[in-house]
């Protein structure tokens, strides 16, 4: 009888069922519909109605023009990456080193532009740089021409288009790092002597190029899968492979072709990350430093330390050319060209969809500059029924993707920055592998899947599609968010006699529930404007917003489409303004 009350009270739960019950369900996720899905689209490649065959392949390599496509889709993304990470770099050092009050306004308008709607930010450009257009209009009332020239549907356009669209993921991505530098050590290496120049580049900047390299491969792989901008800006001399990829499914249902080329798309993709990862470690993507990354190329990083100590002498007799403009903000100033060229950057991000606001208004429709003043265009845009139905169906399936991705994602995160597990890395580069994926050939292969489980145009298959592409999100802010938590306050509340559940709940839970709040404003923006996956499995009745703005934008141009940027625009400066009340409100507690 001594023994019963023992009875009653089950075996604590080994620390592996523990730590597996944290991951399963996001593993699960991910090898139902991102492992699967792309492995069946690309074994489409390698069979026919007769078997195994590489005809798709010899159809690929046949003719130059899909190969031509390649390097055309590298040399964008890759000037894309450049140029973003060169014009991000000041913004985000400017940011990392301002006071708190100017820091929360600067971020505002980093985060207004990087949760903008990128179909709202294309189709600002196709405005701005359209033959009735503001820049063409600027240049006629200066006489600097006597027609309006032909600035869209060319490279430049493209580029134009693809940096502004890419430039607030490459600031944010890097802020994340340096607002983590020890401001200190630039202090302490003028104190020893250094110049303002040297101080930065031999001792802040080689603390700053994990985020530098961070910033790269988001861009990058975000640009490399990019269609939005191509179609709308470039011409046929722009045209990207994740645009061929599109045409081959929509067009001429050539399955075996598209995972071909889906095929070479995730090649490159796979080589550029392996790169990178013996480079940087793909930790670092979430912030993470390791020993190792420190003893890998010891060589080369020796090479670099005498590069940049020769920018840095460069750096300071520049500096010494424009006297007053040295002074850093350590002294208690910001360098004024630093300060112009930020707010430059600022307006030239922030402009185009502010453009929209004006021209909405407009009885001229969308030519430049508005006249009259009218809300027929937001009349219309209530009054159709299409666009209610497509703006409920983004919040509902936006809600729910957001919901999942946080119920999936933030015990995996737990997991991932607390537990000592074997292979970790390896399970967190699988956790980030959607990232890895061009989101195209995800989307292509949940919709075959889709299609067999009658999921194709209901609003669950569109939950599940976003999820899986929004959970690594999630995964990746809450990690971020739980190596800044002091986990001696867990530990205080259970000497205290608190159980670890009573624990999460009442001490865990409301310190990150602003992180928390960020990661799932994170996933329900991402899943709010996703439309490589709608494109495909919402099917044609039950569009979602994005959807629905694509196929108005692509088949009739209407004044309608500025009305809908602007509550778009207004929707997302509203959530931004809420995130960051509730993150002050919850640094006062």
């Amino acid at each position: 009888m001594s023994t019963a009350p023992n009875r009653l009270h089950a075996a604590p739960l080994p620390t592996w069922v523990k730590s597996w019950l944290m991951i399963a369900p996001l593993l699960l996720l991910l090898i139902a519909f991102l492992v699967y899905p792309v492995g069946r689209l690309l074994s489409l490649s390698f069979f026919d109605a007769d078997g195994f065959s590489l005809a798709a392949y010899k159809q690929l390599f046949a003719s130059g023009l899909y190969l031509n496509v390649l390097w055309i889709t590298l040399k964008i993304s890759l000037i894309t990456t450049i140029l973003s990470v060169v014009l991000g770099y000041p913004v985000a050092y400017l940011i990392s080193t301002t006071e708190k009050r100017t820091k929360g306004r600067l971020i505002f308008l980093v985060l207004l532009s990087f949760w903008t709607s990128f179909l709202v930010r294309a189709f600002a450009w196709v405005v701005i740089l359209g033959r009735n257009g503001v820049v063409n209009q600027f240049l006629l009332s200066v006489g600097i021409i006597d027609r309006p020239a032909n600035l869209i549907y060319s490279l430049g356009a493209v580029l134009v288009g693809m940096v502004h669209a890419m430039l607030p993921l490459a600031i944010m991505t890097m802020l994340a790092v340096m607002e983590n530098i020890d401001r200190n050590l630039p202090r302490a290496a003028s104190t020893l002597g250094a110049r303002p120049g040297s101080a930065f580049w031999t001792v802040y900047f080689p603390l700053s190029v994990p985020g530098v390299a961070a910033a790269a491969i988001m861009v990058f792989v975000t640009a490399i899968g990019f269609f939005i901008v191509p179609t709308l800006l470039g011409g046929r001399f722009e045209t990207m492979i994740t645009q061929l990829i599109i045409d081959q499914v929509q067009q001429t249902l050539n399955w075996g072709l598209a995972g071909a080329i889906s095929v070479l798309l995730l090649v490159v993709v796979l080589i550029v990350f392996f790169l990178y990862d013996r480079i940087f470690g793909f930790a670092s993507l979430t912030g993470e430093s390791t020993a190792t990354n420190a003893n890998r190329d010891t060589a080369a990083r020796r090479a670099g330390a005498k590069v940049l100590a020769l920018v840095g002498e460069a750096s300071d007799r520049l500096i010494a050319l424009f006297p007053g403009s040295g002074k850093s903000s350590d002294a208690g100033k910001t360098p004024w060209p630093l300060t112009a060229f930020v707010w430059t950057i600022l307006v030239l991000i922030s402009l185009p969809a502010l453009l929209m606001v004006p021209i909405s208004f407009s009885q001229s429709g969308l030519n430049w500059p508005p006249s009259g003043f009218t809300t027929e265009w937001y009349g219309q845009m209530w009054n159709t029924p299409v666009w209610k139905q497509a703006l409920w169906r983004s919040l509902t399936v936006a809600l729910g993707a957001g919901v999942l991705s946080m119920l999936i994602g933030v015990p995996a995160a737990f997991l991932l920055a607390r537990a000592q597990i074997r292979g970790k890395a390896v399970l967190l580069a699988f956790v980030l592998s959607p990232i890895v994926a061009p989101r195209i050939i995800i989307a292509v292969g949940l919709f075959y899947i889709f299609a067999e489980l009658d999921l194709v145009g209901t609003s669950l298959g569109l939950i599940i599609g976003h999820t899986v592409v929004c959970v690594p999100y999630v995964v990746m802010t809450m990690v971020a968010v739980l190596r800044n938590y002091d986990t001696r306050l867990d530990l205080a509340a259970q000497s205290l006699g608190a159980n670890p559940a009573r624990s999460l709940l009442h001490v865990t839970f409301p310190i990150l529930a602003a992180g928390m709040f960020s990661a799932f404003l994170f996933a329900f923006a991402t899943s709010f404007d996703e439309l490589t996956i709608a494109l495909f499995s919402s099917g044609g009745l039950n569009a979602t917003l994005p959807k629905q703005f694509w196929d108005e934008v692509t088949l009739q141009v209407s004044p309608v489409i500025a009305a809908v940027s602007t509550c778009l625009l207004v929707f997302i400066s509203a959530l931004i303004f809420l995130a960051d009340r509730l993150r002050q409100r919850s640094l006062a507690r």
